[in-house]
Formats: C-alpha cells, sequence, structure tokens
C-alpha cells in the first residue's frame, strides 16, 4: 500500500512540477522506476528513467537511479515536467538568434516583443514556434505548446535562454532549475539613485490579492512564494540606476515586482509604475526628454545578461553571456549624456 498524499505544485515561473510519494509500512522492496510507474500511469516508463538518470527522482533527499529498490517508510520525490495537452504547434522562420547549440541543448538571445511560448491571444510568433522550425522536433515539456522549455522570460525583457533538445536534458535542467542550482544575472536600468552599493530584496511574491494578472511582493510571508534577489550597483546617473541582479529563485516579475516594493520601479514597466516620469530636474524639460527615452525603450528595461548550469553531458558548469539589447545600450548613451552634461540627446 502506498500513502495516498501527492505533492503537486504548480509555480507559475517553473514549468515542471514535484510529485512525493511515501511508501507504506507493508510496501514490498521494488524498483523505484516500476514504484512509480504504478502510481503515475499517465506517465511513460521511459520518461521516469530519464527523470532518474538526470538526479531528478529522490528518496530520502537524496537522488537515486532507476534500479534502487523502495522500502517501507520511503519519501519518494520526483520533478517531472507538466503533462502534455492537445495543441497543434507550427514551425515558424523567425530568424531565431541561437548563440549555442550542440546534440543536447540550444541557447537563444530573445528579442523584446516575443512571447516564449503559446498562450491565450498568442498563438504564433512565439519562441517556440521558431524553435520547432530550427529543430523540426523537441522533446515535451510541460505542455505541448512548451517543447523543450525549462525555463522562461517575460514578453518584453530580453536576453538569455536555454532549450533542451531531448528528454534527458530536459530532466538533467530542469531539476538544476527547481533546485535552484543555475546560476542567473540581468541588467536592469531602475528609477531613483539606490542609496546602497549592493543588497538583497527578500519578500515573497505572488499574485496580486486585488488583482490577479499582476504580482506582489508579501513580506510577512503570508502569501505567496519565498523570493530571494540580490542587487549590485553598476553605474548611478542620480534620477536611475543600472543595476546588476542575481536571482536565487525564479518567481515570476521577480525582479519587477522587488524593486517596485523599494520604490524604485524599472524604467519603462508599464505593469508595475516604471512608465511614471519623476517630477525632478526642472521637470518639463526632464519630462520631454524622458518621453522620448520611453519611446525608444516602450517596455521595462530587463535584460537576462548570463545563465550558468551544468552541462548534461560533459557534467562542467557552463556560463553563456548576452550583450545588453540594443534598446537599452541606447538609453544608456543617452543617461550618460545628460547626468554629466545636463545635455539632451534628441
Amino acid at each position: 500500500m502506498i500513502d495516498d498524499k501527492l505533492d503537486h505544485k504548480h509555480e507559475d515561473e517553473e514549468l515542471f512540477e514535484h510529485f512525493t510519494f511515501v511508501a507504506d509500512d507493508g510496501q514490498q522492496l521494488l524498483r523505484v522506476d516500476k514504484f512509480l510507474i504504478n502510481l503515475m500511469r499517465q506517465t511513460s516508463r521511459n520518461r521516469i528513467q530519464k527523470a532518474a538518470e538526470a538526479g531528478a527522482i529522490r528518496v530520502n533527499g537524496k537522488s537515486v537511479k532507476s534500479n534502487y529498490r523502495v522500502r517501507p517508510g520511503d519519501r519518494v520525490a520526483l520533478v517531472l515536467a507538466y503533462p502534455p495537452r492537445v495543441i497543434e504547434l507550427l514551425p515558424e522562420n523567425l530568424f531565431l538568434d541561437i548563440v549555442y547549440k550542440d546534440s543536447e541543448l540550444a541557447v537563444v538571445n530573445k528579442p523584446s516583443g516575443m512571447v516564449v511560448h503559446p498562450s491565450y491571444g498568442h498563438y504564433s510568433g512565439t519562441l517556440v514556434n521558431g524553435l520547432l522550425h530550427e529543430f523540426q522536433s523537441l522533446p515535451e515539456a510541460s505542455d505541448s505548446e512548451r517543447p523543450g522549455l525549462v525555463h522562461r522570460i517575460d514578453k518584453d525583457t530580453t536576453g538569455i535562454l536555454v532549450v533542451a533538445r531531448n528528454e534527458y536534458t530536459l530532466a538533467f535542467l530542469a531539476k538544476q532549475f527547481a533546485d535552484h542550482t543555475t546560476e542567473r544575472e540581468y541588467h536592469a536600468i531602475a528609477w531613483g539613485n539606490i542609496k546602497q552599493e549592493s543588497g538583497t530584496i527578500i519578500g515573497n511574491v505572488g499574485r496580486s490579492l486585488r488583482d490577479r494578472k499582476i504580482m506582489s511582493v508579501f513580506p510577512d510571508g503570508k502569501h505567496g512564494k519565498e523570493a530571494t534577489t540580490h542587487f549590485k550597483v553598476l553605474e548611478r546617473f542620480g534620477f536611475a540606476t543600472l543595476i546588476s541582479c542575481r536571482l536565487e529563485t525564479g518567481r515570476t516579475h521577480q525582479i519587477r515586482v522587488h524593486f517596485q516594493s523599494i520604490g524604485h520601479s524599472l524604467f519603462g514597466d508599464q505593469t508595475y509604475g516604471g512608465d511614471r516620469i519623476p517630477n525632478i530636474h526642472g521637470y518639463p524639460r526632464f519630462k520631454s526628454f524622458m518621453e522620448n527615452n520611453l519611446s525608444l525603450c516602450p517596455r521595462q528595461a530587463l535584460h537576462a545578461r548570463l545563465l550558468g548550469f551544468v552541462h548534461p553531458v560533459t557534467l562542467q558548469k557552463v556560463k553563456f553571456e548576452i550583450p545588453l539589447a540594443e534598446d537599452i545600450s541606447q538609453i544608456l548613451d543617452r543617461f550618460r549624456v545628460y547626468a554629466t552634461s545636463g545635455k539632451i540627446i534628441d
């Protein structure tokens, strides 16, 4: 007999789920893959074995292989991509900027305005459509419209994404994202002069209790999921600050809502107040200057610059870096001129 409890968590920002089963006192010795297959009849044995190979099956907190024999009282945890839904995806030649690829994975530089995967109102032109044109087939991920994906970034955020090209790599990378062992660095422009040279923002992030379409920070921890953002100041302009952010967690809109919570919304972020121009620096002239800047970068000035992870075959740590998107670079050049000379670039 098996304890009937199933821990099925859905994280908006993670494209995989966590299952937990506890073996009954009367459990006979049984291979862990067979143990899970008996309980998860909707999941193929191959997917479960691939998860074991990638270290995504744990018994009592330790990774095990498929031939581990489950004993009475064992707590068996499994990380898998969400089960597929039936949907037709069409390959599209979107001229993706693929900065690296091998037989296991691909690293992509996503432009602003591109949705990562199909969703309501976005049935074509997504990164997934472009990936299917490039690679013809990708492993099933969270559902049929997310093949190969283990993480994502917002539509208007630019920068780096890794994509799995087979089931083993998908499971291997998914475990690293689930365990928060990947290295992720973002660059962003925040309104205002952040006082500290570096710091950490800690506060649960979850759906707003007033508007479910946006996220909120819950410092008391009563709602949302734990979230931690480390930041460092790279450059100051007085009215804005260029920052580097490293994430321990990857919650939906984490950087955007964390900086809004400390009074420094990201430049151009229409959802979290970053499109409102502060009344400073001789307001009419400054306002006109910033309106032009917002038209050049009509999105949150947020760029996924660096991604590091352990390669599924070499088992070596690899890092990929993507230069700042052109619109953010243009804004920074204009800010530098204004901050040092007071001159406005039209």
